[in-house]
């Protein structure tokens, strides 16, 4: 998992040397365009491509659209922000999903999640405290809009995959979100530059090597055990931004980053307390669809698929 993450980061990282030089939809689009290909592959030496048959076109054009939202949201966040600091804010999508899970989907959770809960985002509103630096507040909301559009989308895939195969949920969303973003985008496109080709391939490879080692982890052990180690996406920001841009976040960040991360651990660690044995499954699919920020790769839901259909 620690490498997964790793993987990922370094893929936001190369997002964010692309939106200096790309409009925003852009570089959605690149992103979604250059995972279909590792999507669709293994499917196809396989011989599943059934599988990607989608049942519910509006809830997937719905889901593509909010991606659209996560992803552009994101990556304006990057250009204004060090990649530790919009990961600090985006981190806080685990505790959206549990606060719009009650309303949407009807579940229940006791007065200890809801207070872990309200602590995590206060520890976003300490982020979002306005400031002199103007755009950095700006790109702290990005960051926050993009955390709340991902977590209607968690909700959204929490609906769709109860008709829909996983891989069918991860393509279309991917698929969807690459067509939205790349018909808003035409009229402004930009000619991808030689030297670019190899940052888009090195994009790919690192979701398919992220995607391949977040299956693996929560293959290996259960999701309560896994999933924290989510968190060491900023360990991993940090180090991206001292290295390439000679920054660090500032201590407000670092404050509200922390008691966004303590609320979202107490969250998972109660789950698991609450989780008795015989609904152990239904506990490691809650988990995992909240432990991977779908901007990334969408496949914590494909593992979670994986370990249902591989169960006896």
């Amino acid at each position: 998992m620690i490498a997964a993450v790793a993987a990922f980061s370094l893929m936001d990282g190369l997002l964010k040397v692309l939106t200096a030089r790309y409009p925003l939809l852009q570089v959605a689009v690149l992103r979604g365009a250059t995972s279909l290909p590792f999507t669709v592959l293994p499917l196809l030496i396989a011989g599943r491509l059934r599988d990607l048959r989608p049942r519910r076109w509006r809830m997937h054009l719905l889901r593509g659209a909010l991606y659209v939202i996560t992803l552009v949201a994101f990556i304006y966040a990057l250009r204004l922000l060090s990649l530790a600091n919009a990961y600090a804010v985006f981190l806080s999508a685990p505790l959206i999903v549990a606060a719009l899970s009650v309303p949407l989907l009807k579940e229940r959770i006791d007065w200890r999640h809801w207070l872990a809960i309200l602590v995590g985002l206060a520890g976003v509103l300490t982020m979002l405290r306005p400031t002199t630096a103007g755009l950095a507040s700006l790109g702290v909301l990005a960051a926050f809009v993009g955390a709340c559009a991902y977590a209607l989308s968690a909700i959204a895939v929490r609906v769709l995959t109860r008709t829909d195969t996983t891989v069918s949920v991860v393509f279309w969303t991917i698929g969807l979100m690459t067509l939205l973003a790349a018909a808003i985008a035409a009229p402004g496109w930009v000619p991808i530059e030689p030297a670019h080709w190899k940052l888009l391939l090195a994009l790919g490879l690192l979701a398919a090597i992220g995607q391949y080692l977040l299956t693996e982890a929560f293959r290996s052990a259960p999701p309560s055990i896994v999933a924290p180690f989510e968190y060491t996406s900023l360990l991993w920001a940090i180090g991206i931004d001292r290295v390439v841009w000679q920054v660090l976040p500032s201590a407000r960040v670092c404050l509200g980053g922390g008691i966004v991360i303590a609320s979202g651990l107490y969250l998972i660690w109660r789950e698991r307390m609450r989780a008795a044995p015989t609904s152990a499954q239904l506990s490691w699919k809650w988990t995992a669809e909240k432990g991977r920020m779908s901007r990334r790769s969408l496949t914590v839901e494909a593992a979670a698929r994986k370990q249902e259909e591989d169960s006896p």
